[in-house]
């Protein structure tokens, strides 16, 4: 059995502590050892490629800045082709436009007659204050395909002919007449309340043009109340009145109502009250007035 000599001050319990080498440098200091991996240097050189998160951030802002450059140069060229070809073709005058309609059919022909020779069209014709047109031939042929209410959604079952519209002076009134066929439905039998919406925006918007600066504006606000079912296939009269004007803010009321043919009391079909603001570059599109009226 081993023993411990008896002058040894060692215990069962406790050992030497092992020395560990010194490394010195030339210098004679103490140094410790350098020692490099494989994982190390690998794992340095992958961090020192990864792209900044600043680099990321520009790269972004560059791209956007880039994009969103191309797609106003892109929208501004298109706006100016289309006001160029609306400049470029010759603007008819109201009494042109009232004898530029020609029916397709026989029945468009005798609606068109019944609107025109209605007792509402007569007295508003003989009115001083008032002049009449039908704004839906101003618009250049080409273009008119495009249009919501003088293109896509006219003709027979449609808005089946171009409406008569008769505007007060300095766009004080609008009395617009018209007849809305069977094709306009949203409901079997009644007129689409979407359409109806459309004619308000579009007839009070005509309405109050004349009273801005520079006769254009666009709708900054559209409030609708529907009063009662529009029946498909009948007459119709569209009424504005433009409630107040300050600078190029105007504030127009509206009403479609239906136009009997026996002189009955007409039934309010949809009331509606709109703003309507004149854009800050409303200046250089200020000929474009002439075919919105």
């Amino acid at each position: 059995m081993f023993r411990l000599p008896k002058s040894s001050s060692l215990s069962p319990f406790s050992f030497p502590q092992l020395q560990r080498p010194a490394y010195r440098s030339f210098s004679g200091s103490p140094k410790r050892p350098q020692y490099k991996t494989y994982f190390s240097e690998n794992q340095t050189a992958s961090s020192s490629s990864r792209p900044r998160p600043f680099r990321f951030v520009l790269r972004i802002l560059g791209f956007g800045t880039i994009a969103v450059f191309a797609f106003s140069a892109g929208l501004s060229f298109q706006s100016f082709r289309t006001l160029n070809r609306i400049m470029a073709a010759p603007i008819p005058t109201n009494e042109e436009t009232l004898a530029a309609f020609q029916a397709p059919d026989a029945w468009s022909a005798e609606i068109d007659a019944t609107l025109r020779t209605h007792a509402e069209a007569e007295a508003l014709r003989a009115n001083p204050d008032f002049t009449e047109a039908r704004p839906h031939h101003k618009i250049p042929e080409t273009l008119r395909a495009r249009s919501l209410t003088a293109g896509t959604l006219a003709g027979p079952g449609k808005i089946v002919v171009p409406p008569y519209v008769f505007s007060e002076r300095d766009g004080k009134s609008m009395v617009s007449l018209m007849y809305l066929g069977s094709d306009v439905c949203g409901h079997p039998g009644i007129v689409h309340g979407g359409l109806l919406a459309t004619l308000l925006d579009e007839g009070m918007a005509r309405c109050c043009f004349p009273a801005l600066p520079n006769k254009v504006a666009v709708t900054a606000n559209l409030n609708i109340d529907y009063r009662a079912p529009a029946m498909a296939d009948q007459y119709v009269a569209l009424r504005a009145e433009t409630i107040k004007v300050d600078g190029r803010k105007a504030w127009v009321e509206g009403r479609i109502e239906t136009l009997p043919l026996d002189g009955s009391a007409p039934v309010v079909l949809v009331e509606s009250k709109a703003l309507f603001i004149e854009p800050r570059q409303a200046a250089a599109l200020a000929n474009l007035h002439k075919v919105a009226n």
